[in-house]
């Protein structure tokens, strides 16, 4: 996919509180670009300004947050915009059955429409300097379903399905989109995930009630450490790096062995086969 060259290594990266957006702050910066990592908490912000970043507080829950965000990053970089990152998002888990109207509406309001309205307010900036890069943090659950987590995949989904739209209507003013799509990351990810559960979905009428609470307790516990499966952040901080970098960036970077697993079943694998594999995942 080829596309306009960058003429600013200028960016703004979303959800660099930890985990994979905060190494990619780190990473891109040592890499000669001037981050600008936003974050969603006052503790989170002081961390970044601490490390000498111009963070931005955003909130991708709330429209007014999102639009302050857009006006800040185009005031702090008069001279041109090279990328956004679109990495900050979070998980509500469950059968689909116990997840309330509220519940799915913040998991689509975090995961797609905050985070398209804050693209779409980039995009004429782009359009403006003729190059620009837009760079959607997936996951491989943007291209398999599993069970439990049904809500997640669909806002992966919905996501998947606007990145390739506008990668088709951006790529005549020279503006790249590309999609990332980790597996599983070692990151606070599922410690929020756990919190999501326990604030949206626990509840005494839920179908797996119990099985929530354990989850939740399990996953509040549990130290994550990096091994074949589980892979360090930094690894998909690589793959967005070239996605911003690279004269002919892909429309797809898949990161860990798993990923690569899922999209491979995704293709050749029945859908009955799948169904049944998938099946184990419920709680018995």
């Amino acid at each position: 996919m080829k596309v306009a060259e960058i003429k600013s290594k200028t960016v703004l990266v979303t959800g660099c509180s930890s985990g994979i957006g905060e190494a990619t702050a780190f990473h891109l910066r040592d890499a000669g670009w001037e981050v600008l990592p936003t974050a969603r908490k006052a503790e989170d912000l002081a961390r970044l300004h601490a490390h000498g970043f111009k963070a931005i507080e955003l909130d991708l829950a709330d429209s007014a947050s999102v639009q302050r965000a857009i006006k800040t990053c185009i005031n702090f970089l008069p001279g041109g915009l090279g990328g956004v990152v679109n990495n900050a998002g979070m998980a509500v888990p469950g059968a689909i059955e116990d997840v309330s109207r509220d519940a799915l509406r913040r998991q689509f309001e975090v995961n797609v429409f905050g985070l398209q309205e804050l693209t779409n307010g980039l995009i004429p900036k782009f359009r403006s300097q003729g190059w620009g890069r837009i760079v959607n943090v997936s996951s491989i659950y943007g291209l398999i379903t599993a069970p439990m987590v049904g809500s997640y995949c669909a806002s992966k989904y919905a996501l998947e399905s606007l990145s390739d739209a506008m990668r088709v209507e951006l790529a005549p003013a020279g503006i790249g989109v590309s999609l990332i799509e980790p597996g599983p990351i070692v990151s606070n990810f599922r410690k929020n995930a756990a919190a999501a559960l326990e604030e949206n979905v626990l509840s005494d009428q839920a179908r797996y009630g119990e099985t929530y609470r354990k989850e939740a307790e399990r996953r509040k516990n549990k130290v994550k450490k990096p091994d074949f499966f589980n892979r360090p952040p930094e690894e998909v901080a690589v793959r967005i790096a070239h996605a911003l970098e690279s004269p002919n960036p892909k429309r797809r970077y898949l990161v860990t062995p798993p990923a690569h697993l899922g999209a491979f079943m995704k293709r050749f694998v029945p859908a009955a086969v799948l169904d049944k594999i998938m099946a184990r995942q419920l709680p018995r």
